[in-house]
């Protein structure tokens, strides 16, 4: 009998895979809270949260119970000129924890949030008959997949092929430690001229740049020079939303709030694709207008669909739960003790946390980078201790879901001191 895996590999095109690697996929036969199970009867602690979008465990019995009241009501609706209440719900509750906030567009991915986001940005200054097309980003960064995001994002793997297709991005330092100034320099030579249409930034935290950490304050000074110079600034927080830097959301830590945030991921709690890009009046009262030709002509056939926004809608009940929060909380104190413990170890150039994230950066021959070789090794040696860790070329990173028990953070922290030991 043919087994899953080897009917996959010859019909299924996988993400991010070296199509002359001779492993087969792991056939998941089912989910349970933290687990993962094959079929062959091993389970696995899913580590990092299935990219990033589980939030409270694999099938949630709450998220699971109101996405089938909703299928029981009404799967799918076409969203231009009709609307629904799940969305509108969705909608009113995300914005009063996001204040400043005025309107919700609804999209089906991280990388579609992002886009629609840049395209509000650029038609913004169009409608207004003062076009500009000058992007600022952080170097390092990712956004996505779509021509805008790989545009605003690092040039490198992703992206090289399309290089010559993306439009030209004005990319500063990341405002590390030690590097603030000189990014908060950077930042002003082109804010100043008053050209610029917006500057987009992961807050906080990069994430498929390898986890790549700053603070908050130097954030806050660079939003508020934004806003002196009029350049509209978009918060990506398609990662770090929903609970991962240990506030519901990183901008939660600013003062000074961004003019569109792009959420996606965790949204659903890894129940269904959506995406949002919500943005302030300011922004939307520039499409308010008698010119037809100032339509904002985008959307997609899932749009605000009401299946995904109810499973949303559970996710934020969830979050609205003490208990969330003190998980949360948990995990980030448990991290920063084996923080203490692990920093010293040899092969280790830095271990960072934010939230419920820790990364290791780990000593190689080779420099930081996505492709360093370590990255071959290294799931395999989790997996055959039933854990589930996709590094980031030589960084390592754990980003759990808030249910995970303090003694599987401790089988993971004692696979990962193991593995950093046979180096």
């Amino acid at each position: 009998m043919t087994t899953l895996s080897v009917r996959d590999s010859k019909v299924v095109w996988h993400p991010f895979t070296f199509l002359k690697s001779k492993q087969l996929p792991i056939t998941i036969s089912k989910a349970k809270g933290i687990y993962f199970y094959d079929d062959k009867g091993n389970k696995y602690i899913d580590g990092i949260s299935s990219w990033w979008v589980n939030a409270h465990g694999h099938c949630h019995p709450y998220i699971i119970k109101k996405v089938h009241q909703q299928l029981q009501k009404m799967e799918h609706s076409i969203f231009a000129s009709f609307t629904h209440e799940p969305a509108i719900e969705l909608s009113e509750r995300l914005l009063k924890k996001l204040p400043g906030m005025s309107k919700v567009f609804f999209s089906d991915n991280g990388s579609t949030s992002v886009e629609v986001a840049l395209k509000m940005a650029f038609q913004y200054w169009s409608n207004k008959r003062a076009p500009r097309t000058k992007v600022i980003a952080f170097k390092n960064g990712y956004h996505g997949d779509t021509f805008g995001a790989m545009s605003i994002s690092a040039r490198n793997v992703f992206n090289n092929a399309f290089e010559p297709l993306l439009f030209d991005v004005i990319h500063i330092d990341v405002p590390t430690k030690g590097n603030e100034k000189k990014a908060m320099l950077q930042l002003q030579n082109e804010v100043k001229k008053n050209d610029v249409a917006c500057f987009i930034f992961e807050p906080l935290v990069q994430g498929a740049g390898g986890m790549v950490m700053y603070e908050s304050y130097i954030l806050n000074e660079m939003l508020a020079l934004c806003k002196k110079h009029n350049c509209i600034s978009i918060a990506d927080e398609v990662m770090t939303g929903f609970g991962r830097t240990g506030k519901m959301f990183a901008i939660d830590y600013l003062t000074n709030k961004p003019d569109i945030i792009c959420l996606s991921k965790a949204l659903t709690a890894g129940f269904m694709p959506l995406g949002l890009s919500i943005c302030n009046s300011t922004i939307y009262k520039a499409y308010i207008t008698d010119d037809k030709t100032k339509t904002f002509f985008h959307g997609h056939s899932y749009t605000g669909n009401p299946t995904a926004c109810s499973a949303a809608l559970a996710n934020l009940d969830i979050f609205d739960k003490p208990v969330t929060f003190k998980n949360i909380t948990r995990i980030n104190e448990q991290h920063l003790k084996f923080q203490v413990k692990v920093k010293q170890h040899k092969n280790i150039l830095d271990v960072r946390v934010i939230g419920i994230i820790i990364a290791f950066e780990i000593r190689s021959k080779e420099k930081t980078h996505y492709l360093n070789s370590i990255s071959e090794t290294m799931p395999t040696f989790f997996l055959k201790r039933g854990i589930i860790l996709r590094p980031l070329g030589n960084v390592l990173y754990i980003l759990p879901p808030y249910c995970i028990g303090n003694k599987e953070l401790k089988t993971i922290y004692k696979a990962v001191n193991e593995f950093l030991d046979s180096l």
